[in-house]
């Protein structure tokens, strides 16, 4: 796969569905819970350097969609169910346990554990709905 055979939209509009999904969840859904399972405070979040966050949560949003779009490309295009069944897939079977062993080590609560896992469960759901919709 060269640059050229790149669907950049795709992988653009995919990494900000992600992102927005990013948003949604950690906003007005489990914003509040997820602020106490990390013992953080609105003021300590506003505190933090919003460009770096927010710029880097998008730029790993990016490298997270082009390696999508990178999968797809390299098995032909599959149709929209398994794009969706892979997408989701690697977040079931490679994201969620990993951050599940980082927090069983770190010995972080199971509330933050859901409340994390629910989301990347969504954010691959959804870039893999935009790259399945778009490629």
């Amino acid at each position: 796969m060269n640059l050229l055979e790149v669907n950049w939209l795709a992988i653009i509009l995919a990494a900000a569905c992600g992102f927005l999904v990013g948003g949604i969840w950690y906003g007005p859904i489990m914003g509040k819970k997820w602020m106490g399972a990390v013992g953080l405070t609105e003021e300590e979040i506003q505190g933090g350097n919003m460009g770096l966050i927010y710029g880097g949560a998008f730029a790993f949003s990016l490298v997270a969609s082009a390696m999508l779009a990178h999968m797809f490309f390299r098995l032909g295009q599959p149709p929209f169910h398994v794009k969706m069944m892979m997408s989701t897939g690697i977040a079931l079977g490679f994201i969620i346990p990993a951050i599940g062993t980082n927090y069983l080590f770190s010995q972080k609560g199971k509330a933050l554990f859901f409340i994390d896992a629910g989301y990347w469960l969504l954010f691959y759901a959804a870039m893999g709905a935009v790259h399945a919709l778009l490629s």
